[in-house]
């Protein structure tokens, strides 16, 4: 496994946000999407075993991990599935936040562990990338689906996509709309959502926040 940095600190996204959080970011990238903040991560890294990746983890306070990148789906896949076995061994909390391009069934999980699917809107340059039967794998009230909105025509494609595969809210399914930061205006997002009724969570990255937005590990 690549490993790009792992660090300990508040989740700024999903509905762990706030709560202090482990997180190992991978090296490796199968996208580039336009607006990624995270480009130091699709060389950086070193190689590691599940194992020593799994000691560092428990060098860190706590039982929540967040498995990043990158793109986390990209590492073997035997090594993936032993660090999230470690991981479930372990009674550690699992959220995979992966780019919605991979194969999610791939990657069996285990209790107390999530996928984060961030499915790519058209601004990203990246969205004739997404493996869209993805959306038929997730499972309600387990895994999140995030859409990350630069514009009006994102809001509009994400929603769409929402409908046509019936991934609505009222039926137990965790949505998420977040700005790309900087890109477009807060409160005009939310009136989006407010004007049509969606019952979509609206989340901005809490660590941009709190932190300057160009900081690495955090």
């Amino acid at each position: 496994m690549r490993v790009n940095e792992i660090f300990f600190s508040i989740q700024g996204e999903s509905k762990s946000a706030g709560l202090p959080t482990v997180f190992v970011r991978f090296t490796g990238c199968n996208l580039r999407c336009a607006y990624c903040d995270t480009t130091y991560s699709y060389f950086e890294g070193e190689t590691k075993t599940p194992r020593e990746v799994f000691a560092m983890i428990q060098s860190y306070p706590g039982k929540r991990v967040c498995l990043t990148g990158g793109e986390p789906l990209i590492q073997p896949r035997e090594e993936m599935n032993q660090l999230l076995q470690m991981l479930s061994d372990g009674q550690y909390e699992v959220s995979i936040e992966t780019d919605g391009s991979i194969d999610i069934r791939k990657f069996p999980l285990f209790d107390r562990q999530r996928f984060v699917l961030d499915m790519k809107v058209p601004s990203s340059g990246m969205s004739h990338k997404m493996h869209f039967a993805n959306l038929e794998a997730i499972v309600p009230e387990r895994d999140e689906v995030k859409f990350v909105i630069g514009n009006r025509d994102d809001y509009e494609w994400s929603v769409s996509v929402i409908r046509q595969y019936q991934i609505m809210p009222e039926q137990g399914y965790q949505i998420l709309f977040s700005p790309v930061f900087g890109a477009i205006d807060l409160k005009t997002l939310v009136e989006w959502l407010l004007e049509d009724q969606l019952d979509i969570r609206f989340q901005i990255q809490l660590h941009k926040i709190v932190w300057d937005p160009n900081q690495r590990g955090v």
